[in-house]
């Protein structure tokens, strides 16, 4: 199995394992775009494994995983976006291991979000993520491909269509962000119904990714903190190191 805490060159990979807590990447090491702030490769993705949920599932045993978070590249390829295939690993994990818990955190299924969330349906209960990553005025530089109204409608389609569960998204400070685009991102995260958040900071995962613009001082990240409580946020990590699944498992990680 594939774990983006390798792919994405996460610092906390170390310290969430010993938790019980993995972030799994389904649907293949490549993806169908190209942002700057990722070290995933893009290119011509093969066919989903039909053998990667049962893969999923062992490894789960093998690691003795408690919380599983489960994404994937963008599939724009695909006509459901991968949300299939998102369903049958969980439902093939849960099956053997049916305490554990789970988050997806998904891409944006770009126009086909109410079909997405439909087959989604099927794989409940979890925590849904979708990650708006950056504001809105870098997205030509940074999220080639993605659409900032596009994720915030997915965010608020799925507290709809999924009912009760929880929605999650995360943004990176160090860009080159003004403090108002980020207010303004947080405010347009509460206004579609978005529950938890982290805000980490972007660290250059490779050569090729967008330069660092500004190292962001812990302290201000402890002001977005509780700012984003403030607003509303049931649960929030805001720490230069804090990055989408970080604490995942945590029910309220204020602390952390």
């Amino acid at each position: 199995m594939q774990t983006v805490c390798m792919h994405a060159n996460c610092p906390n990979r170390g310290q969430c394992w010993a938790r019980g807590t993995a972030t799994v990447l389904i649907l293949g090491p490549l993806c169908t775009r190209n942002c700057r702030f990722c070290s995933i490769a893009a290119g011509k993705p093969a066919p989903p494994d039909p053998s990667e949920p049962s893969r999923l599932a062992k490894m789960v045993g093998r690691m003795q995983v408690r919380y599983l978070v489960i994404t994937s590249v963008n599939r724009d390829d695909l006509a459901d976006g991968g949300a299939g295939h998102f369903r049958d690993c969980v439902q093939t994990v849960r099956r053997q291991w049916p305490d554990t818990q789970f988050e997806l955190l998904v891409p944006d299924f770009k126009d086909g979000q109410a079909e997405a969330l439909a087959i989604l349906r099927e794989a409940m209960p979890f925590v849904f993520a979708h990650n708006v990553e950056t504001v809105p005025g870098l997205y030509t530089l940074a999220r080639q491909g993605g659409d900032y109204g596009r994720s915030l409608h997915l965010l608020r389609l799925a507290k709809q269509v999924l009912g009760e569960v929880q929605t999650k998204s995360s943004i990176m400070l160090g860009l080159g962000e003004t403090e108002a685009q980020v207010e303004q991102v947080l405010n347009d995260l509460r206004a579609v119904g978005c529950d938890r958040l982290t805000i980490g900071q972007y660290l250059r995962p490779s050569r090729d990714a967008l330069e660092v613009a500004e190292y962001v001082p812990p302290a201000r990240f402890d002001q977005w903190k509780h700012k984003a409580l403030d607003l509303g946020f049931s649960w929030v990590i805001s720490a230069p190191f804090a990055r989408s699944s970080y604490f995942a498992e945590s029910p309220l990680p204020f602390d952390h």
